[in-house]
């Protein structure tokens, strides 16, 4: 077709887009050959073929080498966002049409203390799913976190996906009953404000209860940070205060079975309940991976909230 006639919002010749977007990444003509398997006059054509195509030069040549101009700067992003687009969808699909492969999203402490002892009783409700447990502390992100289920904790608004309330956000302070021995004169919420505290580090906007919180739905005000200690992960907390380090808060249901069986005990009942908590969250619309329907009903069960299985 003649170039007069060309539509302005028509494609470039994608070969030589790829060849670009290698040729702009490595800033070399020469590596992009060598990554491409090519050479660099063949390298250079299709740029040139690129260029044409344009009608504006994409790269500064130059003795030194090769650098991207405005409108190249602006074809390399788009390219590269393209490309990635297509990355993590090809990536989702091998991953969902992998056998019996199942990805799960969630926080290191739900891992840790409420999934991770419970994967054995699904291994055996449902036999030959390849499980893969994907933990982050960052609050879920629908458009940057790529999983078949996400099992996050905030308010439950992860819109378009669809979510479902597993557990609402209790919390209860918990030590070990040595510690608790040693401090047996503590009889009210008040009376935590001389104990040492043990921290989750803070995030901004808050995404969970924390002491000052915790104090202050009893109406008190929290005692300063440096009387405690601080961690960066939930799961470190709780191996503190089960080194007898201080008091952390209990979220449940993660606390349920080291109380259960005696390792920490609770103290200054009740809990402190609000609208926060930990929800199933799957995506609102793409083909599912097989074996998330099972777990799904299973997790219900396990939840003892399978009257909410309906909407999937």
């Amino acid at each position: 077709m003649n170039d007069r006639f060309r539509r302005p919002d028509s494609l470039p010749p994608m070969q030589a887009v790829f060849v670009f977007e290698a040729a702009a990444r490595l800033s070399s003509f020469t590596a992009a050959a060598r990554e491409l398997g090519s050479t660099q006059p063949a390298v250079s054509q299709r740029i040139v073929q690129l260029e044409t195509d344009l009608g504006v030069p994409l790269f500064e040549r130059s003795h030194r080498g090769v650098r991207l101009t405005a409108d190249g700067v602006h074809l390399f992003e788009a390219v590269k966002k393209s490309l990635d687009e297509i990355r993590h969808a090809a990536a989702d699909i091998r991953i969902r049409t992998a056998h019996g492969t199942l990805t799960i999203l969630t926080d290191f402490g739900f891992a840790t203390y409420w999934l991770m002892p419970r994967l054995a009783e699904f291994k055996r409700a449902v036999p030959g799913v390849n499980v893969k447990i994907v933990t982050s502390q960052e609050g879920f992100d629908p458009e940057r976190d790529r999983a078949d289920i996400a099992i996050a904790f905030g308010s439950g608004d992860w819109s378009p996906y669809r979510s479902t309330r597993l557990f609402p956000e209790q919390v209860t302070p918990v030590c070990t009953p040595a510690f608790r021995n040693a401090h047996s004169d503590v009889a009210s919420p008040a009376d935590l404000r001389a104990l040492p505290l043990l921290h989750v580090q803070p995030t901004h906007p808050e995404r969970w209860l924390d002491w000052t919180g915790w104090f202050a739905a009893h109406g008190l005000g929290a005692p300063p940070e440096d009387q405690g200690m601080t961690f960066n992960s939930y799961a470190l907390v709780i191996h503190a205060a089960l080194s007898h380090q201080g008091v952390a808060l209990g979220w449940v249901p993660l606390i349920d079975e080291l109380v259960a069986t005696g390792q920490l005990v609770r103290v200054a009942e009740p809990p402190v309940v609000t609208e926060r908590g930990y929800f199933l969250v799957c995506p609102a619309a793409r083909p599912e991976a097989p074996a998330a329907p099972a777990f799904r009903r299973w997790l219900f069960a396990s939840c003892g909230c399978a009257a909410n299985a309906a909407p999937y």
